[in-house]
């Protein structure tokens, strides 16, 4: 079929759909949704079509890109044949680029970058998107600034954070490594802070990361009697490496969100919540004023009245101790 007039843009900063090009794609939905058949033949169709973008004009190829991006938006097809875009031929000359422009901008136009990102992730297209550019240019940095400047930072954050994901996956299986391996904990602390820095990684984030990553280097017993000495031991083994990344109180909140979350998650653990916190606490990896913060008001819903209940004697000694610390202070002044 000829592909439709362009757009109308004039006074408007999004693209707007001239009653013609509705008319095309209601044809297209009707044909599609009544013969089913036909749906993943068209979608082999759409894919050819891409790897020979070279072949239209820029107006041709401007006009293909918004349509692709409202059948993608409707559902006719899926974000699988965005794979055809990184083929060699049409990303060197950047052809490639200024098709997914157009493409995206008509998508997001018609749903939001959430609709977007649930469709490419469903078909693994969320860690590919810098295959658009040439090798040299594929970079978060270079994405960024080219869709940016395209208008289309929510498509630029989306690829940011797709990255940061990637990049802290990549780090919690070096780090499983590292612990499998019996590396000591000098080099494992030396090691995440200096990707802290190259990744920007947060303390709050990371704690999260080493907590995972500590729990999941060992198998654990299936036993509920069992499990509980069992991971006083392997924590007790470990708090250093925890301690390295606890320097904040906010990092502290995140490890205890972190240990109640495990411990209702995996119901072996239940009944060891407390006995961790307690031993984390004797190994200054947590502070009384963090157990005390966590027990008043920055606890998670997740076994709440269990754990809280746990922690009931102990958080009443902490306050009795904190309270007899605070008088002998008074009488020394």
């Amino acid at each position: 079929m000829p592909l439709a007039p362009s757009l109308t843009t004039a006074g408007m900063q999004r693209h707007s759909l001239t009653s013609w090009w509705l008319a095309e794609c209601l044809v297209f939905n009707k044909l599609i949704r009544r013969y089913k058949y036909l749906e993943k033949g068209f979608e082999e169709e759409i894919k050819k079509l891409l790897l020979f973008l070279k072949g239209f004009t820029e107006s041709e190829r401007n006009k293909l890109a918004m349509l692709t991006g409202i059948l993608l938006a409707n559902g006719n097809i899926s974000a699988a044949v965005i794979g055809s875009l990184f083929n060699e031929n049409v990303v060197k000359e950047g052809v490639s680029a200024a098709f997914a422009v157009k493409l995206f901008k008509s998508w997001i136009y018609e749903r939001d970058i959430n609709a977007v990102a649930v469709a490419l992730r469903k078909v693994g297209m969320d860690n590919r998107l810098m295959e658009l550019f040439p090798a040299n240019k594929r970079s978060c940095e270079h994405f960024s600034k080219y869709f940016t400047d395209a208008g289309l930072k929510e498509l630029s954050d989306f690829a940011r954070n797709q990255e940061a994901i990637g990049s802290r996956k990549e780090l919690q299986k070096e780090l499983q490594e590292m612990m499998a391996r019996g590396d000591n904990f000098k080099d494992i602390i030396a090691y995440v802070r200096e990707e802290m820095k190259k990744t920007s990684i947060s303390e709050q984030l990371m704690i999260g990361i080493v907590w995972s990553s500590v729990m999941s280097c060992v198998e654990w017993n299936k036993k509920e009697e069992l499990v509980c000495e069992q991971s006083i031991k392997h924590l007790k083994q470990y708090s250093p490496l925890l301690k390295a990344f606890t320097s904040q109180g906010a990092s502290e909140i995140i490890l205890l969100v972190k240990i109640q979350e495990y411990c209702y998650d995996n119901i072996h653990f239940m009944k060891a919540f407390q006995k961790i916190v307690v031993l984390l606490y004797k190994a200054d990896v947590l502070s009384e004023e963090a157990i005390l913060k966590w027990y008043t008001e920055a606890h998670v819903a997740k076994g709440k009245s269990v754990f809280l209940e746990q922690m009931k004697k102990f958080v009443e000694w902490l306050k009795h101790a904190e309270e007899e610390s605070e008088s002998e202070e008074e009488e020394e002044n």
